[in-house]
């Protein structure tokens, strides 16, 4: 589980703020059990799974990189391979992406991460006037525009999902 800071917040919390990045906190009864956390969320929170992303750690030609789809769809390797200018992706190990990101699966989040990687972003969230990500542990979910998702990540937008 992503580390708490002395104010209560994660890392990606305190990292929206910090920004200057507005924001709002949607935490949500998180159930071990459920098949998809993004799903969970989207149902939880009454929304759209068109507009809550999940974040997806893969490796492209062997270094690290991210890739955010919505919950409704798939990440298209290839296309997210093509994006970045590289030949090859594969989705990473779990122990590897929460050793790299800092958060646990499920509630890893795109922002706030230990160390920055190459982030593409599905260009369906820019349709919408805000979208929801991982809040950095299951059970949250942060809210922001799509351009701030970008500008706080460093992220290109491509098409890299699929239904």
């Amino acid at each position: 589980m992503a580390k708490k800071t002395a104010s209560g917040g994660t890392p990606a919390t305190l990292a929206l703020t910090a920004a200057g990045i507005e924001h709002r906190v949607h935490p949500y009864e998180h159930d071990p059990r459920a098949a998809s956390f993004g799903l969970e969320a989207a149902e939880a929170l009454g929304l759209d799974p068109a507009r809550v992303l999940k974040t997806l750690m893969v490796t492209v030609d062997g270094r690290l990189a991210v890739g955010i789809v919505p919950v409704s769809g798939q990440l298209d390797l290839k296309a997210l391979a093509r994006a970045l200018g590289a030949s090859r992706a594969a989705m990473a190990e779990v122990k590897v992406a929460e050793r790299a990101t800092g958060y646990v699966a499920g509630g890893i989040s795109p922002i706030g991460q230990k160390k920055a990687h190459p982030t593409v972003l599905d260009t369906s969230a820019l349709t919408h006037p805000t979208v929801f990500v991982s809040g950095g542990r299951r059970g949250l979910d942060v809210e922001v525009a799509p351009a701030d998702l970008v500008a706080i990540t460093g992220a290109i937008t491509a098409e890299i999902g699929r239904s």
